[in-house]
């Protein structure tokens, strides 16, 4: 299996500067979520599966998350900016075809998988990849789901989101995949993140904040609509649960 000519073109460019300092603002609140769902598990050695120009890697480095950190990327601007930041805990530094991950089974005792399978055309492939090589696993999706997505194709597609969840689809992904949902994390984005998307209509940032209130206020509808779903699993021997 091999990714599409036209997917990996678009993403060999991908980053640049200018996006640099809003990806890191966001890639805090994705470390957060890591830590927190891998509390009180220690690693000895983490890959991240996608990690695009490394920001997710440098806050988990800061906060000595692990020694022995890994990734992979596609793009090769992505691994230039990596590399350019000077991760002290960050070792391999390999670009990758999309879904191979060159290294033997069970190497890794994590693998983070954070804001990529939206991406991904072959989702359940490379997730069995993912699953092949790591003991545990923390995924993080965002949740674009309305009922009414269809007539959003054109604003996703501009940004690559070619695979849409809710939380619960999600864990339906993996757990037909017979990974083992251990914790989950529905996640609502922090105004840092969400101020600079609307710098130029603060009317939808306040709604923004509405929405974002009242989910708190009934966790129900929370754990449909989040911003964001992170997911600790660990890995089974079984494959694709059917019949």
């Amino acid at each position: 299996m091999q990714i599409s000519d036209n997917v990996k073109e678009s993403y060999s460019a991908q980053y640049d500067q200018s996006v640099v300092d809003w990806r890191n603002t966001g890639a805090k609140y994705k470390a957060l979520n890591i830590v927190e769902l891998a509390k009180n598990i220690s690693f000895k050695n983490v890959l991240e599966v996608g990690a695009g120009e490394g920001s997710i890697l440098s806050w988990l480095s800061q906060w000595d998350f692990c020694k022995d950190l890994n990734c992979v990327e596609i793009s090769e601007s992505g691994i230039q900016l990596i590399k350019e930041k000077n991760i002290k805990n960050l070792n391999d530094i390999l670009l990758f075809d999309g879904y191979k991950i060159p290294y033997p089974d069970n190497h890794f005792d994590l693998v983070i998988c954070s804001h990529v399978l939206e991406h991904v055309e072959h989702e359940r492939i490379l997730l069995r990849e993912i699953k092949r090589v790591s003991k545990y696993q923390i995924f993080e999706v965002p949740i674009d789901f309305s009922f009414y997505v269809d007539k959003k194709l054109k604003h996703f597609l501009s940004y690559g989101h070619i695979n849409i969840y809710t939380p619960a689809l999600f864990r339906f992904l993996l757990q037909s995949e017979n990974f083992k949902i251990e914790k989950d994390i529905c996640h609502l984005y922090h105004d840092e993140v969400i101020k600079p998307i609307y710098k130029d209509n603060p009317t939808g940032f306040y709604l923004t904040k509405v929405k974002h209130f009242l989910l708190r206020l009934f966790p129900y509808f929370l754990g449909i609509k989040p911003n964001s779903y992170a997911v600790l699993t660990s890995k089974t021997e079984k494959d694709l649960a059917i019949f």
